[in-house]
């Protein structure tokens, strides 16, 4: 394996399937045996997730809701998505921790650092719910920030995309694929790979990002295999 500590991050839509919202129980079985396959490999895996498929605070607050609000009420929606990851996870046998960046005592452990590397090296998924735990943070950051905090070698971003392209290649059949880009080639170029709070920090620590289809079966396993799939960012 390349990789022998990973951070995912998945967004909500993602857990979405078909579905116009919620979650697709379908396609949370489909990761965690992607998960699987690669935890089997000695991998360690820690996950932040996303909470768009329930609700969004930015669009919350585009209709009149303040947008603090709005935003802890999607940090919730995080935790929620989490708890039905780590379900499944744990229907594959996978020993799987939830960490909560605000606290939710009853459903999950409060985010300690040392806590979730030991639970990585004991072969453990973690799995990052509640964003940074601060309003005007979206989930892009709580991904850099905690790969950063657990010193995962590499982030992989899971979308429906298999790459970063020069234009949206689901509207502009011409538009062109990057195997590989530089941090300031991204920003030059003014692609959106993650938000520019998220990406700047992610630049700044020299983490690696890769941009790949999640939803292909055996994506995961041939990333972290070093395999060329998707976008490589790196410095």
């Amino acid at each position: 394996m390349k990789y022998k500590r990973i951070l995912l991050k998945l967004s909500g839509e993602a857990l979405m399937g078909t579905r116009q919202y919620g979650i697709d129980p379908e396609r949370l079985s489909e990761y965690a045996k992607d998960i699987k396959e690669i935890t089997n490999k000695g991998v360690e895996v820690a996950i932040v997730i996303g909470g768009g498929n329930i609700f969004r605070g930015v669009a919350g607050a585009s209709k009149g809701m303040d947008r603090v609000q709005g935003d802890y009420m999607g940090m919730l929606a995080t935790v929620i998505n989490g708890l039905a990851l780590q379900g499944a996870l744990e229907d594959e046998d996978i020993p799987t921790r939830l960490q909560t960046a605000i606290k939710i005592n009853e459903v999950a452990e409060p985010f300690i650092r040392r806590k979730a590397m030991r639970h990585l090296e004991k072969g453990r998924v973690v799995i990052f719910g509640g964003g940074t735990g601060n309003p005007y943070f979206t989930t892009d950051s709580a991904a850099v920030l905690r790969a950063i905090e657990v010193e995962a070698d590499v982030i992989l971003k899971g979308t429906r995309v298999d790459g970063i392209y020069n234009a949206d290649p689901e509207k502009d059949e011409t538009a062109i694929k990057f195997n590989s880009i530089s941090f300031d080639e991204v920003l030059r170029k003014g692609l959106k790979v993650m938000d520019t709070t998220a990406f700047t920090l992610s630049q700044e620590n020299e983490l690696p990002i890769i941009v790949f289809d999640m939803n292909t079966k055996g994506n995961l396993l041939k990333v972290v295999s070093g395999e060329e799939i998707g976008t490589v960012v790196n410095v």
